[in-house]
């Protein structure tokens, strides 16, 4: 990491930075309905799981953004490895709301550009890397970023979803940290390679109960 950018890579991946990010617990909410996440062994595994499929794939293509990669054909990449329509929906979502926050962060031209070219939004990971080029962070600070992200979403849902100790909670995650760094690494070596090479890891299970949850007339979460 360069020295002169640790404090945006802070700023970025810090829960409070307004993207939106709050209202959605990746997957998690459907987790619990379903008696999948109980305590905080379930949440490990739900994370785990989440982070090593969905969450590669993110970080890949955060870090291709990062990398300078066209956004379109990256954008085009996210719509191909994301086969539910709630979590698109979702992801365009999430995007358009980062990019309103990264914009007011770092202007910078590349992002105007991206919002232009995507007015109802491009995929929340390709805005991440985004923004993460426009506040001089590399390739690797942006799939740190989006690894995070993966797991620190649900974490932070199910202990509103359950009541769950929130020391625990950050417990998991802290176990998670080496896991977090080894799906940056991998998403940043394949980002260097071009689109096609980028992960395309995927979970099954959380496509479909996407598609359920978006259906439920009460729920604490978008998505």
């Amino acid at each position: 990491m360069r020295t002169g950018t640790r404090s945006a890579l802070l700023v970025l991946a810090d829960g409070r930075f307004p993207a939106g990010g709050h209202a959605h617990s990746g997957g998690a909410e459907a987790a619990v309905k379903a008696g999948r996440i109980k305590d905080a062994d379930d949440l490990e595994a739900f994370c785990r799981g989440r982070l090593h499929t969905t969450g590669l794939t993110s970080a890949g293509l955060a870090a291709g953004a990062a990398h300078g990669l066209d956004p379109h054909a990256l954008d085009a990449a996210a719509d191909a490895r994301t086969p539910s329509p709630a979590l698109r929906a979702a992801a365009r979502r999430l995007g358009r709301q980062l990019m309103r926050a990264a914009r007011a962060a770092w202007p910078d031209p590349g992002l105007d550009a991206l919002a232009a070219a995507f007015p109802r939004g491009a995929h929340q990971p390709v805005v991440l890397g985004a923004a993460a080029r426009a506040a001089g962070l590399g390739p690797e600070d942006a799939a740190h970023c989006a690894a995070y992200e993966t797991v620190g979403g649900p974490a932070t849902a199910v202990v509103r979803l359950l009541g769950l100790d929130p020391y625990r909670a950050t417990a998991v995650l802290a176990r998670l940290a080496p896991d977090m760094d080894r799906v940056a690494e991998r998403a940043a070596a394949a980002a260097g390679e071009g689109v096609d090479a980028l992960p395309a890891a995927s979970a099954p299970l959380l496509d479909l109960t996407a598609e359920q949850h978006a259906t439920w007339p009460v729920r604490l979460f978008a998505s």
